[in-house]
């Protein structure tokens, strides 16, 4: 293969795939428009509801939710912080942190609640469980067994 091949060739398979690195960014910022919409939403309530009634559990708890009066604001106010640190690329391990029990509510909510609406719950998670690895470095101290002093 003659140098000028190999470079075409180094062209091609570059912009046919994108890099590596870039993978995370993506997943970041997709993730962050995602929290930053219904973070938002929770306060400005700008997505119509649905046209159809939520099972009678799912709605309970979502009532019960609101009616605590700090549960929904607490959760969506969390919701768009993690979408700004998302979308702005600071904090991004402390985001992740932050979002992952809302995450884990999301997806119990769904499997117990409304099983026929798991599916977008189900992309966060992967998101999520990407981006953790991506920054698998910055949690390694967090999860050390023993830490010294």
């Amino acid at each position: 293969m003659s140098p000028n091949q190999a470079s075409q060739t180094d062209q091609l398979t570059s912009t046919s795939a994108p890099p590596r690195r870039l993978l995370p960014a993506i997943a970041r910022i997709l993730m962050g428009v995602v929290f930053f919409v219904f973070g938002l939403n929770g306060f400005l309530n700008f997505i119509p509801q649905p046209k159809t009634a939520m099972p009678e559990g799912a709605a309970a708890f979502a009532g019960a939710m609101v009616k605590t009066g700090y549960m929904m604001p607490l959760v969506t106010g969390t919701q768009l912080l993690v979408g700004i640190l998302l979308l702005l690329n600071r904090f991004v391990p402390l985001a992740l942190a932050l979002i992952a029990p809302v995450i884990v509510g999301i997806i119990t909510f769904h499997l117990f609640l409304a099983p026929t609406t798991i599916g977008p719950g189900i992309v966060v998670l992967v998101l999520e469980l990407y981006l953790a690895w991506s920054y698998r470095h910055a949690f390694r101290p967090m999860l050390m067994a023993k830490t010294p002093l």
